[in-house]
């Protein structure tokens, strides 16, 4: 009899535990959940080497630096000059509306954390700045021959990085409407990781 009760308590004890830790990790997850829904999202135009196959998404899809969500394609509603520029091939949106081309990218909504590793990326607002614009955003799946970028898209207002300080020579190469690093220009992107630290590629363009 006394080696029932004494099994019985130890089931009964078990069973305390386990409730008890499911109930501990469901309220981990609501808060998880909390958390990220409490966080405000920010919508991103990116036009250059954060976008899908290009040498810095990785740092869009690393769920490490937050949270970021594709939305789709995007392009500007103005034209800017989108130029390849320093020995290390970086692509530049320079500030300068109505010059260039109607600029192709993607749209994201990410949340603050994710933004904050973007700024650092791009150095804003030292060097990049971020200003809201609005730009144009379609499904990637509504996109068809037969169908204009105009005609599948919807306006919304996104986050673009542009260099708003840059030498005038710069309006005298080759202007992109879609930056590819391993487009036929043969500008291939040089990663912060390999870059000589003593060279400072802004006085290229500033």
């Amino acid at each position: 009899m006394l080696v029932h009760v004494a099994a019985v308590t130890i089931l009964v004890n078990i069973a305390v535990i386990e409730l008890d830790s499911f109930y501990s990790h469901s309220s981990r997850k609501v808060l998880d959940v909390n958390s990220v829904a409490e966080s405000p999202l920010h919508r991103v135009f990116v036009y250059g080497t954060l976008k899908r196959g290009e040498p810095n998404h990785g740092l869009i899809k690393d769920a490490a630096n937050g949270y970021a969500k594709f939305l789709g394609l995007g392009r500007t509603t103005v034209p800017y000059p989108l130029v390849i520029a320093t020995k290390y091939n970086i692509p530049f949106l320079l500030k300068k509306p109505n010059v260039g081309n109607y600029v192709l990218g993607e749209i994201y909504d990410m949340d603050s954390n994710m933004l904050a590793r973007l700024d650092e990326l791009e150095e804003h607002p030292k060097f990049y700045e971020r200003t809201e614009e609005k730009v144009l955003l379609a499904p990637e799946s509504a996109l068809k021959p037969e169908k204009t970028f105009e005609e599948v898209s919807e306006s919304t207002r996104a986050w673009i990085y542009f260099l708003p300080k840059y030498r005038s020579s710069l309006l005298d190469g080759p202007m992109y409407e879609s930056y590819n690093n391993n487009g036929s220009h043969g500008l291939k992107y040089c990663e912060k990781y390999v870059r000589d630290p003593s060279y400072d590629h802004r006085k290229d363009v500033q």
